[in-house]
């Protein structure tokens, strides 16, 4: 017995285990994946590193373009994670392009050379579902000197700056954007999806750039599904689909980078308690992907708990923020939401949002088809239970919305439908300004007029249909188990505190949708009146002195926004916020 207490003693006391770091230098003579990892002989690649770390262990990358794709399997500890990040001022690419070789001129006067391509990438053509794989879209991806190159379908549409790809003689045809030959010039194609698969827990991702990923739409250049992630530092850029996706719970995403990408900054799905901070998502749907679908900034879907803050989303092609299908107790603050051609934040068939102090402007400005209802700063769709307070929402096509039709979701922790719809709603202390159609409007377009108060529904006309619906495939089948006996006085919707500037040929507020039945009030006290909406608390002024262009949005110290507290509390990325 002795003896086993001095073993228990000497293990419950030992000091742990040594943290190793482990280098990473490609560019060194000495490199190896044979080798020890040290600073004098580094591993060649990064795959070799990571296999390698334990809990504890860092690997360092010093300079270089890694042409690789990773796995990180292993876990660290709560109190001993695993760091894989880059050397202090390096400059590290993971990319999923190779150089093509093998160039010959075609024949003709156009600039056109073709080299083999024996490649089979997943275009989505093996999903069971025409409809799915129409939108999934092609993967492949050609890079000329840095730039991406045109994807034609047909060798009769190249033109300069193209590419092709032709299957049946397995060539890859490239006209040049000049004059230069395409032999002399660095051509690259990417050949590689998913270029970071993070499966371990407590595993920190830091300073990392990724980029050319030949990824379906839906799918992640970078994955991240092990648990108490950080990513932190890294830029996400022109990946064929969406630049990262997290499916792990308890992720942090710190100061990184989402630009350019195919489809999505990011996504995630399944992914509680998700922190974004401090991060900038722009460009992205680059390759004008189905909007109605899953485009533009972010798109999560099933997710408890988000956290978005101190974050700018600018001029993503589609939604700026996304959430769709089953979120729950999300919030997004102090961010810049601008320019984004469809909605700022769309809240889509989920609970508990609170959007508070953010600026959003110059969403959903974008010419021609658009979802309507979702063009708005911020658009609640069939989603109760938020609160939306102090926002600044200022020169959109809408300043703030509703939309609602026929809709159900499956939930977290219940995975069967169930019916879903604007109920229990708080939109208060908002600042809404020069939106371009409504400041507010009330898009439903519901059959049984539940937008209307008990008095008014046996006069309100609910027939009629919108020309286009762009969520027409998501409406629910049948109206079993739909809610009933529903009035604007049950579904508790409330205004207050809010300051608008009233202009003439903007729309104060808009109930309803034109197809249907649709009141439009140019009065506050009107509007209670008919609606019982806005509580006398708010106000309509007859200026709001802001630079969208300057991102100046610093009021009069007595202006009526400022003293009924209708303007955001604390800084806003970018903006310059305050009373002068």
């Amino acid at each position: 017995m002795a003896a086993v207490a001095w073993l228990w003693c000497l293990v419950s006391f030992a000091p742990p285990l040594a943290a190793a770091t482990l280098v990473v230098d490609q560019r060194l003579a000495s490199a190896s994946d044979d080798g020890p990892g040290t600073a004098e002989k580094p591993f060649a690649t990064i795959g070799r590193a990571v296999k390698q770390a334990k809990a504890g262990d860092s690997v360092l990358i010093r300079s270089g373009l890694y042409r690789e794709a990773v796995v990180l399997p292993v876990s660290g500890t709560i109190d001993r994670p695993i760091t894989v990040q880059a050397d202090i001022g390096a400059e590290v690419v993971v990319t999923g392009a190779d150089p093509i070789a093998g160039w010959r001129r075609e024949p003709g006067a156009a600039n056109i050379f073709s080299a083999p391509w024996p490649h089979r990438l997943n275009g989505g053509t093996t999903h069971p579902s025409d409809a799915y794989h129409a939108v999934i879209g092609r993967v492949e991806q050609v890079i000329v000197n840095n730039y991406l190159a045109h994807q034609v379908l047909e060798v009769g549409q190249m033109s300069r700056g193209s590419f092709c790809i032709d299957a049946v003689a397995g060539r890859l045809l490239v006209q040049s954007s000049g004059d230069e030959p395409v032999d002399r010039q660095t051509v690259e194609a990417s050949l590689r999806d998913v270029l970071w698969d993070v499966r371990g827990d407590y595993i920190t991702t830091r300073g990392l750039h990724f980029r050319y990923a030949c990824n379906r739409a839906q799918l992640g250049m970078a994955v991240f599904q092990g648990a108490h992630a950080l990513v932190e530092a890294c830029l996400f850029e022109q990946s064929n689909g969406c630049g990262a996706q997290f499916r792990g719970t308890d992720i942090t995403v710190r100061g990184c980078r989402f630009e350019n990408n195919g489809q999505l900054g990011y996504g995630g799905t399944g992914a509680h308690r998700l922190h974004i901070d401090g991060c900038t998502i722009s460009g992205n749907n680059a390759k004008d992907f189905a909007r109605g679908w899953e485009a533009g900034g972010d798109k999560l879907c099933l997710c408890r708990g988000v956290v978005i803050e101190k974050s700018r989303f600018i001029a993503n092609h589609g939604v700026g923020i996304w959430f769709d299908i089953g979120n729950e107790d999300c919030s997004v603050s102090q961010c810049l939401i601008a320019d984004n051609e469809d909605a700022g934040i769309f809240y889509e068939i989920s609970l508990g949002l609170h959007a508070h102090d953010n600026v959003v402007i110059g969403n959903g400005l974008l010419s021609g088809a658009g979802a309507w209802g979702a063009r708005a700063g911020i658009c609640l769709s069939s989603s109760p239970g938020c609160a939306i307070e102090r926002n600044l929402l200022i020169g959109n096509r809408e300043g703030f919305d509703f939309r609602e039709q026929d809709r159900t979701t499956p939930r977290i922790d219940h995975p069967a439908e169930e019916w879903i719809w604007n109920h229990d709603e708080i939109i208060r202390g908002n600042l809404l300004a020069y939106n371009l159609d409504a400041q507010v409007w009330g898009w439903f377009d519901i059959g049984d007029g539940r937008h209307w108060p008990q008095a008014m529904q046996a006069r309100m006309s609910e027939g009629g249909a919108a020309a286009t619906d762009q969520a027409a495939a998501y409406l629910a089948k049948s109206r079993a188990g739909a809610p009933a006996g529903l009035s604007l006085e049950r579904l508790k919707i409330a205004f207050t505190g809010n300051c608008y500037l009233q202009q003439p040929g903007h729309d104060l507020f808009n109930w309803g949708v034109p197809w249907k039945h649709m009141l439009r009030f140019s009065d506050l006290a009107q509007l209670h009146r008919d609606l019982a909406l806005e509580d006398g608390q708010s106000t309509v002024v007859a200026d709001c002195p802001v630079s969208l262009g300057t991102l100046d949005f610093r009021l009069p110290k007595d202006h009526p926004a400022l003293a009924i507290g209708a303007y955001p509390q604390g800084p806003v990325p970018g903006c310059i916020m305050g009373a002068r």
